[in-house]
């Protein structure tokens, strides 16, 4: 009965065959596509404006290299927690889940890094047009990564309280969405600011 009355729980499907959690995680990350869509055109505009040190002087493209392929790798990750859970795995999903986190993590203490470096360099936020754009434009991605390892983390310790049942995969999968999601355009942020000339 009480699996029965789970399933009820994850079954909320709209006109449109999706199940409406989906369909409202698929309008936010629309939505998202416009913040960052934005954000790219305002570092585009500004690259290159104003006194000072500019961001393209200060890269380090072999270390943020690195960082984005642990980014991308912990996509592979996700895939393999929603999977196993979907397969009523629960130890498997929580060691995927654990994984992705500390791989969004070790990104973000990357990140960290860079701007830390940046600022001892004497790129700071003020120091023109162009370095706000960058640190708003990464810092916002940052935020963005910081928040799914926060999800991730708190479907770790659902999973481990055992309130994180095959039924609920569902809740795994937007998860999976949101990351995916993150990772997506972190390959078009390092593709347009630290790879396309200046």
């Amino acid at each position: 009965m009480a699996a029965t009355a789970e399933h009820t729980v994850e079954a909320h499907h709209t006109s449109t065959g999706l199940d409406n959690r989906k369909l409202a995680m698929w309008a936010f990350l629309g939505s998202e596509c416009l913040l960052f869509g934005a954000l790219i055109a305002a570092y585009l505009l500004y690259r290159t404006r104003g006194p000072g040190k500019h961001p393209y002087e200060l890269y380090d493209i072999p270390f943020t290299s690195v960082s984005s392929f642990v980014l991308l790798m912990s996509s592979l990750t996700m895939v393999l927690a929603l999977n196993a859970i979907q397969r009523g795995l629960g130890r498997a999903t929580r060691v995927w889940l654990f994984a992705t986190a500390m791989l969004g993590t070790v990104f973000i203490s990357g990140q960290v890094y860079e701007f830390t470096t940046f600022v001892n360099e004497g790129m700071t936020m003020g120091t023109n047009a162009a370095a706000s754009a960058f640190y708003v434009l990464t810092g916002f991605h940052g935020t963005h990564v910081t928040l799914g390892i926060v999800m991730l983390l708190s479907l770790f310790g659902l999973s481990l309280a055992g309130r994180l049942p095959t039924e609920r995969s569902l809740t795994v999968e937007l998860c999976g969405l949101y990351w995916h999601f993150v990772d997506i355009i972190w390959i078009i942020i390092f593709t347009v600011v630290y790879l396309v000339p200046h």
